[in-house]
């Protein structure tokens, strides 16, 4: 039986994607990091040996290699237009990067703001939609998505389909909804049925079913202020 090699045996080309996958990206130098993105060295020297280059070349400072040319950069042997314009498009993502502010994520911790935030999703719709929002600890919302689509007063609920996004998302709780085109605001058996088995299911998980809302066009009923969950 073949040993499993660890990090210090692999060969030296394939350390940095290696590394990235099996440990973590903060794991990997920026050396490694330069390396994976021009993808290869040369016969004289490996991707990494060649990055380490020309880091050393501005003592190892990113702000100084990002101030570099494309013409600076292919005097380098090894690193031809192909590889520079690379490391130049890597270099100002990471400038553009500094200059985004951080997406303020809506915090839904009532039934009335559950609402709000779905209202335009489902409201003077002639069939029902299913929908799913996906929280944070903090009853942030990280992700909502569209779960079936039926007619009149029937919606197909796949639990599975449900609880993929949850755990892709990396949800800690979610708030369940759907719409009545009739406008009647009453939970039917099937729509508690449907609740307690998601519960159930994302129990398994230790995801918590905060809510349940039924909307109509101009009106709501949760389940959580009603004592139905």
């Amino acid at each position: 039986m073949t040993s499993k090699m660890v990090i210090r045996e692999w060969a030296e080309a394939d350390r940095p994607r290696e590394k990235l996958l099996q440990i973590g990206r903060r794991a990997v130098t920026d050396a490694e990091l330069l390396a994976i993105i021009i993808g290869s060295g040369s016969k004289e020297e490996t991707a990494v040996a060649l990055c380490k280059r020309l880091l050393a070349s501005v003592q190892n400072n990113l702000l100084e290699l990002s101030k570099l040319d494309l013409f600076e950069l292919c005097q380098f042997k090894g690193i031809g237009e192909a590889k520079g314009i690379m490391i130049i498009a890597a270099m100002e993502l990471g400038r553009r990067r500094q200059d985004t502010e951080p997406q303020t994520r809506v915090q839904l911790n009532s039934s009335k703001l559950a609402y709000q935030f779905l209202k335009n999703q489902l409201i003077d719709l002639p069939h029902e939609e299913f929908w799913v929002i996906y929280l944070n600890t903090a009853c942030q919302v990280i992700h909502h998505q569209l779960i079936g689509r039926g007619g009149n007063d029937f919606t197909p609920v796949d639990c599975r389909i449900i609880m993929r996004a949850a755990l892709i998302h990396q949800a800690h709780a979610m708030i369940l909804a759907h719409n009545h085109p009739s406008g009647t605001l009453k939970a039917s058996d099937a729509d508690l049925v449907l609740t307690k088995k998601i519960i159930a299911a994302a129990k398994l998980l230790d995801i918590h079913v905060h809510d349940h809302l039924i909307f109509t066009d101009h009106h709501y009923l949760s389940f959580k202020d009603e004592g139905l969950l």
